[in-house]
């Protein structure tokens, strides 16, 4: 995220119980992306590096946008919700993955407009339980019918995120395959002498839950 300030502003309106966006915000699986690519979608994440959370704000820019405290230690629902104030005031522009994933900017950008929190509520994160961790032995799920490469968000994505942490990944199960899936899938292929192409195809699926365990 760029280290660019802009004046603190107040925070106005009390929380509203919505769960669609307004019709120009960003759709969620553009959020999804956005904090997979920034933090593998780790909203507690703190590497030391000066930036926090799932949305990678540091501290400046965070406050900017009338945020208390770290980052990292505020619940996911307000993360989402700093995320889209700032989305409102300066676009995608303080988020280098936005670029790197080429999101489109649309009418809310820039706005100005102060968002309500019942209006950040479909982004994603919003104080929802993680899904539970597949157990180890757990029955192996019917190979979705299709490859997934890089960059690709999909049900059968988050199936295998979420069987993998039985390896210790910790996945959030975004659904979205970045680095950290990748590094997954190539760790199986390598353990079950599988072709490391980093594709997640019916060989690796089945490797997934039946094979040799990622070194």
């Amino acid at each position: 995220m760029a280290r660019i300030l802009i004046p603190a502003i107040a925070v106005i309106g009390l929380p509203l119980a919505v769960s669609a966006p307004a019709s120009a915000d960003p759709a969620s699986t553009a959020w999804a992306k956005l904090r997979m690519c920034e933090s593998s979608g780790r909203y507690n994440i703190n590497t030391g590096n000066g930036y926090f959370g799932a949305y990678q704000f540091n501290l400046a820019t965070w406050q900017s946008v009338g945020g208390q405290g770290r980052p990292d230690l505020a619940s996911p629902a307000e993360q989402d919700y700093r995320a889209l104030y700032l989305y409102r005031m300066r676009g995608w522009q303080p988020w280098q993955c936005a670029s790197m994933l080429g999101l489109p900017a649309d009418g809310d950008a820039r706005t100005k407009r102060i968002p309500t929190y019942g209006e950040s509520a479909y982004i994603g994160g919003g104080g929802q339980p993680s899904p539970p961790v597949p157990a180890p032995g757990g029955p192996k799920p019917a190979w979705p019918g299709v490859v997934y490469d890089y960059g690709a968000c999909a049900e059968g994505l988050k199936t295998f995120q979420l069987r993998m942490n039985a390896y210790g990944y910790g996945f959030a199960g975004t659904g979205c395959y970045y680095e950290k899936t990748r590094d997954a899938v190539l760790a199986l292929q390598r353990a079950n002498d599988i072709k490391d192409s980093g594709l997640l195809g019916p060989k690796t699926w089945d490797a997934a839950w039946s094979g040799k365990p990622p070194r």
